[in-house]
Formats: structure tokens, C-alpha cells, sequence
């Protein structure tokens, strides 16, 4: 829908839209993730739904103006329930060359396209193989192109500050926000006082970014080049308070409120590690709430710190992302040997070895599951989506103090890195993770000793006894230990025992029932997923069941042990679809266990999946299965 209002002397078209998809995209010096982060928050106050998909390199400083050097930031918002950040845009800026090629491919036709045309030199058009100017050239005769001298425009808004043309220029990222402000009605408040607080201790920088934003504001109001501006109104939610959350910071927030609920101090023991540092640096920030943080030396420190806390009566919890996950594997082992809760949360990146720091994938599956000598098992827990990250961790949390093990989280970077909007839950809501600690001797001889590995009959968890705690003195550690009485044991049959044991009590851990969305009851195709695949994977299914075909959908949350439900799920229907950032690894193992012919999609590429791929791959499937029943 269309109107025209009358502004800064001359009339604009108002179009109202159901949602869009924007596009930052430069060199990783030009801000490009702050743009998008601060274009994200606006949109989040007004009250659109939304999600984001970060996208940089993972050097510090990849060489300026070189397609490797290529960071962006794309933020799909709507006024109604989205799922992914978008396919593709519908309107990009690029603020140099190097961001125009790489980028340009995915901007459908007759999409918007605003450059900043004061990078377009003939040096920076050689250096990512450019033979001539594409804006002259008719090259982008099919898109909506919109050239702004954003350097040249900043430097003279700032022309009075003092600051010099380099350090003016700087501020054209800001410029950018406010002309896409402008053109979609966002708020500016917010961000002006963002950034005053950013740059507290340099107002210099503060107000010349506040009057780079000013100027690309009223750039948008008083050039002709835009003769329209786009509306998106609010989205309509659940009445609460939400938030905009990143999957990061939820899990930080979740083992806050994890610590909260079972009433236990916090020991976060981390080294640093691209995409799961954030963690670290947001829980540094609560120590308020009994959280202690350790920067350790290393991987192996940190989780060491973690068990140790653990021992101690805390609750222990370790961070890591990519080859760090390796590292910690002895350590990992030692708590199932040792029975003691531990939380280890590896946010997946591309792999092998360094592989792709900054970009996501999901192929630590096995690992998580398999990854350590001997009979080691782990439970396993994967969120879908940013926010579903803070009740993951209250699950994890649940379990590992519960059962006395060490418990596997698998986020990755999308969710990591992306952002939606988060009910805010009430805390009355939140559930009771308390736990009770041995006070007393349990020999099951009758004498006054106590003794580790006497189980509940429930849960098969082991007491939990606190170090110092008088009369309870008793042995934990590596090597195999005796049923009951904990001390070492050679002997073949309890050591059998004991692993079998130890295998049972992963076994026994109560799950809920997968549930499956299923609208029609009539599919014959079901979709299954686990991780950061939920939102492409229901993208793609509104579009199936938009074109009239039936199909169903479910997704894992619980990898180990499966839901109890999962293998009669799996038998229910005619064909098990199962997209994975990997190259099967989720597949294989219900293969194994089930004996179910999964067929699989699987993408590599270290980006999510996008909706309109998956849309025709599960298109593919509903037409072969109903070509086989007719």
C-alpha cells in the first residue's frame, strides 16, 4: 500500500511493507557490524519481529578493499513470526567495491542498491577484478541503484568538528544508518544515545558520529534521488516484555539464571575462542551473581578449572568453539569417570583444525558423542534459535545435576552470532534446580565410611559430596573405580559393571516426546532437524504447505538420549528428510539405531541454509513419494 506524504518541501511516497531484508556490506574497517547491530535494535524498540545473520572474516584486519576483506551484516524484520534472516536482500549497501561484487549476485532484480560511490576508484575496481565501473557501465541496469558520495558527504557534515578527513570519514557508516533510517521510518533517538554513551570517553567521536547519522537522515529528507520510503509496522507477540537477545548472551543469561535456580555458585573456566567468547565476556560482567569468571591459559586449564570447581560444589561451566572441543576431551572423560556435573558448551564453527573461525556449521555431532577414549557417554542438547539458547542451558543444567554428568550443549554460529527478539520469562517460572548434598555416611556395610558410587535407584545418580565435609572423606579420579565403594579396581566384571552402568544412567535420562507439526495429519514426508536448522527448515515448510502439498516437521533438541518417542516418529511416515550442516553425521545415527533409510541434504558451505533451497528439496521429496503411492 502506497500514500504520499510532504516533507522537507517535496513529496514522498509511503509504502507500506510486510517485511524486509537489508544488507550492510563493506570492508571490515567500515562498521559494518555496528551499523547493523544499531539498524537491529531500532527495529527490535519499534517492535518488528526479526533475525539477523552476521557475516565477517576472521581476521583481526583482512586486507582493506580485497573481496576476503568483506564483512556484512543482513537483518530481515516483519510485522509478523519470521524464521531466518532472509535469503537474500532487498536492498543492499555496499560501500565499496569489493562489498558490490561479492555481494551483488544475491540481490534479486529490481532490487535497491545504494553504493557509496567515493570508493569506486580504479585502484579499488582493479583490486577485485573489475575491467571497468560497474556504475557506469550498465552493468546494474537491473537493479534499483542509488550512488551517494557517503565519504564526501560525511567529511562535510563534519567539516566544523576539527576532526581530520580520515578520521571524518570514518564516520560514514553512521551516515549510511541514517539515510536507511530515513527510508524506513526507524526511530533515531535510540541511536543517538547510543552512541554517546559508546563514546563517552571521546565526545569528539561521539557527536561526529551522531552528526554523520544526522546528515544521512537528512540527506534521505531533501534529495530527490529518494522519491520513496518504505513502512514496516510492528509485529504482534504474545503479551510480555522482550527483549532483542543474541544466542550468546542468552547462554550467558542462562547459566546465570542456571546458577540462580540450583542455588550453587558459578565457575566459568574459558580461553578465548571465536564465535564463543562473547560468553566469557558477558558472564564476566555478573559476578554479582556468584558468578566467577577465569580467563584461563588455555583450553585445557579451563575445563580442568570447570571440573575442579565442580568438585568443590559448584556449578562448573566451560566454553569453547572448534578445535578447542578436542582439547578438553581427556578432561570431558574424566568427568564421566568422576560422576560430577559439568556443562561444556561448544558453539560449532567450520572445521577441520582453525578451519572457518567466523563462519557456522554443525559437524561436532560425533564428536560430542563419540569424541573420548573408552565407553564415555555424554547427554547431548542443541537449541534452535537465539533464544531458545537461555532455556537449553536451564535443560543442561537440569540434567548434569541431576544425573552427576557431564552435559554436551551444541549451539554453533549462527546462533551465536544472530539475534531475534526474547520474551524475557517471568522468574516465578523458572524451574526449581536445586540440589542436595551427601551430610552423612551411606556404606552400604553398615560401617561409618562413605562411599562415592552408591546410586539412586532413579537416576543412578552418585551422591554429591562436598570436599571437607567431616566424616566423608573419599577417593574420585581417573582410573576405574569399584561399584559402591569407589576405590580402584582392576576387575574385569565390575568394570564392566560400571561402564554398563554409567551407560544406563545417559540411557534412563527423562526427555520429553518429540512433538511434530503436522497440520494436516495427512504427510507422508517428514522433515527433521536439530540445531540452527529449525528456522530454515519451517521457512521452507510454509512455503510447501503454501503451495497446497502436506508435510510435516519435527525438531531435536535432545541428540542423546533420543526423545522416546523418536523411532516411532521415524516409522510413522514414508520418507525422513533431514537437512544438516554437515555431511550426515545426525543421519548416521538414526541409521544405526533405528534402521530408518534417512535421506539426507547436507550443506558445507560455513553459511545457514536458505529457505528457497531447501523450499525445492522438499518439494522433490513430497512429489516422489506421492508419485510412488499413485
Amino acid at each position: 500500500m502506497s500514500t504520499s506524504v510532504n516533507g522537507g518541501g517535496r513529496a514522498t511516497q509511503v509504502t507500506k511493507l510486510d517485511r524486509v531484508v537489508i544488507r550492510f556490506a563493506g570492508d571490515s574497517g567500515d562498521g559494518m557490524q555496528l551499523t547493523g547491530d544499531r539498524f537491529t535494535s531500532e527495529a527490535a524498540a519499534f517492535g518488528n519481529d526479526l533475525a539477523t545473520l552476521p557475516n565477517f572474516p576472521a581476521e583481526i584486519r583482512a586486507p582493506a578493499g580485497t573481496l576476503p576483506g568483506v564483512s556484512s551484516f543482513q537483518l530481515h524484520f516483519a510485522d509478523y513470526d519470521i524464521l531466518t534472516p532472509g535469503d537474500r536482500p532487498d536492498v543492499l549497501v555496499a560501500m565499496n567495491p569489493a562489498a558490490l561484487k561479492a555481494n551483488i549476485g544475491e540481490l534479486p532484480v529490481g532490487g535497491t542498491l545504494i553504493v557509496n560511490t567515493d570508493e569506486f576508484s580504479k585502484r579499488n575496481l582493479t583490486k577485485v577484478g573489475y575491467e571497468s565501473n560497474p556504475l557506469e557501465d550498465d552493468s546494474l541496469s537491473s537493479f534499483q541503484v542509488h550512488q551517494v558520495a557517503m565519504a564526501t558527504l560525511t567529511q562535510g557534515a563534519l567539516a566544523d568538528t576539527g576532526l581530520s578527513k580520515k578520521d571524518a570519514e570514518r564516520s560514514k557508516n553512521m551516515f549510511a544508518l541514517g539515510l536507511l533510517s530515513w527510508m524506513y521510518h526507524r526511530p533515531t533517538e535510540g541511536t543517538e544515545r547510543f552512541l554517546r554513551e559508546k563514546f563517552a570517553r571521546k565526545p569528539d567521536i561521539a557527536e561526529a558520529n551522531v552528526l554523520a547519522f544526522r546528515a544521512g537522515w537528512n540527506y534521505g529528507e531533501t534529495t530527490e534521488a529518494f522519491a520513496v520510503t518504505y513502512e514496516v509496522p510492528p509485529a504482534e507477540f504474545p503479551v510480555g516484555t522482550y527483549r532483542q537477545i543474541t544466542g550468546n548472551a542468552a547462554l550467558a543469561y542462562g547459566i546465570v539464571a542456571a546458577g540462580q535456580c540450583s542455588r550453587l555458585p558459578v565457575f566459568l573456566g574459558s580461553y578465548p575462542i571465536t564465535p564463543a567468547s562473547d560468553i566469557l565476556h558477558e558472564l564476566s560482567k555478573h559476578k554479582n551473581f556468584n558468578v566467577t569468571t577465569m580467563q584461563a591459559e588455555d583450553e585445557i586449564a579451563g575445563v580442568g578449572a570447570a571440573l575442579g570447581a565442580a568438585y568443590g560444589g559448584a556449578l562448573g561451566v566451560t566454553t569453547t568453539s572448534g578445535p578447542g572441543i578436542a582439547l578438553k576431551a581427556e578432561t570431558i572423560g574424566l568427568a564421566v569417570m568422576s560422576e560430577l556435573p559439568l556443562l561444556v558448551i561448544d558453539v560449532q564453527r567450520g572445521g577441520p583444525s582453525t578451519g572457518l573461525p567466523t563462519k557456522t556449521e554443525q559437524a561436532d555431532l560425533l564428536q560430542a558423542m563419540y569424541g573420548r577414549n573408552g565407553e564415555s557417554p555424554v547427554p547431548i542438547i542443541a537449541p534452535n534459535s537465539p533464544g531458545d539458547c537461555f532455556a537449553a542451558v536451564l535443560d543442561a543444567t537440569r540434567i548434569a545435576l541431576t544425573y552427576r554428568t557431564p552435559v554436551l550443549l551444541l549451539s554453533d554460529g549462527a546462533i551465536a552470532n544472530g539475534s531475534e527478539p526474547w520474551l524475557i520469562p517471568q522468574v516465578g517460572d523458572l524451574p526449581d534446580l536445586s540440589v542436595t548434598f551427601a551430610s552423612e555416611p551411606n556404606a552400604l556395610d553398615g560401617s561409618d565410611e562413605h562411599w562415592p558410587y552408591v546410586r539412586d535407584t532413579e537416576t543412578l545418580a552418585r551422591q554429591w559430596a562436598i570436599p571437607g565435609t567431616p566424616g566423608l572423606q573419599h577417593r574420585i579420579g581417573g582410573l576405574e573405580k569399584a561399584d559402591g565403594k569407589g576405590s580402584i579396581s582392576y576387575d574385569p566384571d565390575n568394570h564392566d559393571r560400571m561402564v554398563r552402568l554409567r551407560q544406563a544412567k545417559v540411557d534412563g535420562i527423562t526427555v520429553p516426546d518429540l512433538v511434530v507439526d503436522d497440520p494436516s495429519g495427512a504427510a507422508r514426508v517428514l522433515v527433521l532437524g536439530w540445531g540452527s536448522t529449525f528456522g530454515p527448515i519451517g521457512a521452507a515448510c510454509r512455503r510447501v504447505r503454501g503451495q497446497g502439498m502436506a508435510i510435516a516437521q519435527a525438531h531435536l533438541r535432545h541428540l542423546n538420549p533420543f526423545p522416546p518417542n523418536l523411532g516411532e516418529v521415524l516409522a510413522r511416515y514414508d520418507r525422513v528428510v533431514l537437512p544438516e550442516m554437515n555431511l550426515g553425521q545426525l543421519a548416521l545415527l538414526l541409521r544405526g539405531k533405528f534402521l530408518v533409510d534417512v535421506r539426507t541434504y547436507n550443506k558445507v558451505a560455513g553459511l545457514p541454509f536458505k529457505a528457497e533451497e531447501l523450499q525445492h528439496v522438499l518439494t522433490e521429496h513430497v512429489h516422489a513419494v506421492e508419485g510412488v503411492r499413485a
